[in-house]
């Protein structure tokens, strides 16, 4: 039974749906599916708007107050009720956990049933059951994934289909994806070392303290240098480089220094599915085969103060304790042959209107990909911008979102 809770400016409506593990064998296991349906007072009768939350493996926002001011929720109200969906294996849906007791194999096997074509045939679940003719989407980086694939295989139930920083490569091989985000993160890195650049020296001081195990986390993990590497990940966001540096600042030997490294870290065992299935992401069509690592550019082996982005490597199941029940799955993962999840000549036939943000500069989602996949679609309405990071959604909101709709509908 659903529950519904009034907080000011907001009615909060909880749901749960049970949709098959395997949506090919509908007859098998059955997780659970949380969303949380968000309205104005006056708007519980708008029409769907579906937001697909960034990851993978990350669970939908949590609103806290009245959407006010730069949040995208707020803006979004105005038009549309929005279903914030815990994509499977996230928040209050059915937990991923360690898979104990499972052969590699059948983690593996499992673990792919948690790709961006499952999560939209969860969404046609729930609008099936939610009795929904049409809906609309908003997709925010792995979200955006999940909605060009939705678009892919069913236009016929969207309205509008918006993106932030998640239109995908068509086509292309997870190998081209990587180099293309080595080179923005090199760029990054030269960015960000021209700012600080007393902080190489730190960086490099670090790595030395850090090869020698002398900092543990509160979990009690040894920091390895090539996981305080992975710290790059906050280069692609619009207060990264500031919260970096302030990171720096602190002497290693100190809990404040061990608490906010771990804190800052973009894997943990509290979503493994965004280390375990992320290179899958990418793999329209391929296997993976440890991408990262393989296109890991020179420049990374010659100065330890090159720091990476959202990039998977084989050791993090070594270096994450959290990680390591997955290790071989990840493996057996890495050599899978993945199905495509887009289909160019649909898309060339779309006639949804759709509009995208896109960020020049974005270190997680390739600005040239995002702008040929763009092309591809008729009513696609692009918006090449320079004024946000890929967290641009977050930061604001509400304009961003505003001139989306304005863009799909005509009106910009």
């Amino acid at each position: 039974m659903a529950l519904t809770h009034h907080i000011p400016g907001m009615v909060l409506t909880e749901l749960e749906f049970r949709v098959p593990l395997d949506h090919a064998d509908p007859e098998g296991e059955r997780i659970t599916l949380f969303a949380r349906e968000a309205a104005a007072p006056d708007g519980r009768d708008r029409p769907y708007l579906v937001f697909l939350q960034g990851g993978p493996g990350q669970e939908a926002p949590r609103p806290t107050v009245a959407p006010v001011g730069p949040g995208w929720l707020g803006r979004a109200l105005l038009d549309y009720r929005v279903l914030l969906l815990d994509q499977r294996g996230t928040g209050l849906s059915t937990p991923v956990g360690s898979l104990s007791g499972m052969s590699p194999q059948g983690q593996a096997d499992r673990l792919a049933h948690f790709r961006a074509d499952a999560i939209v045939q969860d969404a046609e679940w729930i609008r099936a059951d939610l009795d929904v003719g049409r809906w609309s989407l908003l997709g925010q980086s792995f979200g955006g994934f999940c909605a060009l694939h939705y678009l892919s295989v069913a236009p016929e139930v969207l309205r509008e289909v918006y993106f932030t920083g998640g239109l995908p490569p068509v086509g292309r091989h997870p190998d081209e994806v990587y180099e293309a985000t080595y080179r923005t993160l090199l760029e990054r890195n030269a960015r960000y070392y021209r700012r600080y650049p007393g902080d190489r020296a730190r960086v490099h001081a670090l790595a030395e303290r850090l090869d020698a195990g002398e900092v543990r986390l509160p979990g009690g993990d040894v920091l390895t240098a090539r996981r305080f590497r992975q710290l790059g990940h906050l280069l692609g966001t619009s207060d990264g480089a500031e919260r970096l540096h302030y990171l720096l600042e602190r002497d290693p030997a100190t809990p404040a220094f061990r608490y906010d490294a771990a804190a800052a870290m973009p894997f943990s065992g509290r979503n493994p599915l965004y280390a375990v299935v992320h290179e899958s992401s990418y793999a329209d069509g391929h296997a993976t085969r440890w991408s990262a690592q393989r296109t890991m550019p020179a420049e990374y082996a010659d100065d330890p103060a090159l720091l990476t982005g959202e990039h998977v490597y084989p050791w993090m199941f070594e270096d994450y304790s959290e990680l390591a029940p997955l290790r071989e799955a990840a493996d057996l993962l890495a050599e899978r042959e993945w199905p495509r999840l887009y289909h160019p000549d649909r898309l060339r036939r779309c006639d949804v209107p759709c509009a995208a943000a896109i960020y020049a500069d974005d270190a997680y989602v390739d600005r040239a990909f995002s702008e040929e996949t763009a092309a591809l679609i008729p009513t696609m309405r692009p918006w090449l911008t320079n004024e946000y990071e890929h967290n641009g959604l977050r930061a604001d909101g509400a304009r961003i979102l505003d001139r989306l709709i304005a863009l799909a509908r005509g009106h910009a």
